[in-house]
């Protein structure tokens, strides 16, 4: 008999995190699920590390390297299992994420993906739980509308998710052609047609470590305005829509303005309804790169002195 669950892990050079990540996944309360690790064509010691670990349930898998979409393709493609649960390489789950996922697709079956909370851990300094737009306290069911609920930090996160199989066959997979902000592109087709359950109780941790960069000056980033312009025509009629569009425009005009991008920033911000935003949004587009740049460093000194400060709360 398969096992419920199909744990699909990517992995590129990974070989001071990678076993962190399993070990928190052989910790679960839950054991009825296999690993696919895709080693992505790493050129560290990714490959040796984990074929040290000695499990039945471990399959490894090694590709030339292609990128994280075609990685968690292939995953899923080797998979067995009714679910997927993705985990990047360098991020946490706590013992109970499988459970609850279990929990959370036994009491609302049907959906199109099933998402749990998560916190995000700054440097090891500073641990900051997401937030989620129109919910407090205790939440466990079927979301009133995905992108209302996640116009401050989304409610999926990829290695806080699992989607049944069958859902790949009907609104596709990750798009291989994209090198930031697949995942987005994939919640959002999965959103505009498929119910969403969330449960609030916090099960994984999103690690932010000195070589990530929360806001990417990577030239791929500038590829998420193709997932924007893929989507617009949705935005008609659908007002949450339109404010979670208008975020993400808010985000990539911000980071183009950072790296002197200024076409695409004016492309961008002609496009958003200003009512979308918040004051801080507002005055952070309107000031001049200099200051936008001092202020993101600024950022960066704080979470290190362990305070939290975003425009999107």
């Amino acid at each position: 008999m398969n096992p419920l669950f199909s744990v699909v892990i990517s992995v590129y050079n990974k070989e001071l995190e990678i076993n962190n990540t399993i070990s928190s996944v052989l910790a679960q309360t839950f054991t009825d699920f296999e690993m696919v690790v895709v080693n992505d064509g790493s050129t560290d010691d990714s490959l040796s590390k984990l074929q040290s670990i000695n499990d039945p349930r471990l399959n490894i898998f090694t590709t030339e390297n292609k990128g994280v979409s075609h990685a968690r393709n292939f995953g899923i493609k080797k998979s067995s299992s009714q679910f997927i649960a993705f985990l990047d390489g360098d991020d946490l789950w706590k013992p109970h994420h499988l459970q609850d996922l279990k929990v959370l697709s036994e009491a609302h079956p049907k959906c199109g993906m099933y998402c749990k909370a998560y916190e995000k851990n700054y440097h090891n300094k500073l641990v900051v739980k997401a937030t989620y737009n129109g919910i407090e306290g205790v939440f466990h069911g079927i979301l009133e509308d995905y992108f209302k609920n996640s116009l401050v930090d989304s409610i999926a996160w990829t290695s806080a998710i699992a989607i049944p199989k069958s859902i790949f066959n009907t609104h596709g997979y990750f798009d291989e052609l994209l090198k930031s902000g697949q995942d987005t592109d994939l919640w959002i087709r999965i959103a505009l047609k498929e119910r969403i359950a969330f449960s609030s109780t916090i099960s994984a941790t999103r690690l932010f470590t000195m070589s990530k960069n929360h806001l990417s000056q990577s030239s791929h980033v500038k590829q998420r305005i193709k997932i924007i312009e893929r989507y617009q025509k949705y935005e008609v009629g659908n007002e949450n829509l339109k404010k979670y569009l208008d975020l993400n425009r808010y985000s990539i005009a911000l980071e183009r303005k950072i790296i002197g991008d200024l076409a695409s920033y004016r492309n961008l911000i002609q496009n958003i309804d200003t009512a979308s935003l918040n004051s801080k949004q507002k005055l952070l587009l309107k000031l001049p790169r200099f200051w936008v740049r001092l202020l993101k460093k600024k950022q960066g000194f704080l979470i290190k002195n362990k305070l939290y400060i975003s425009a999107f709360r």
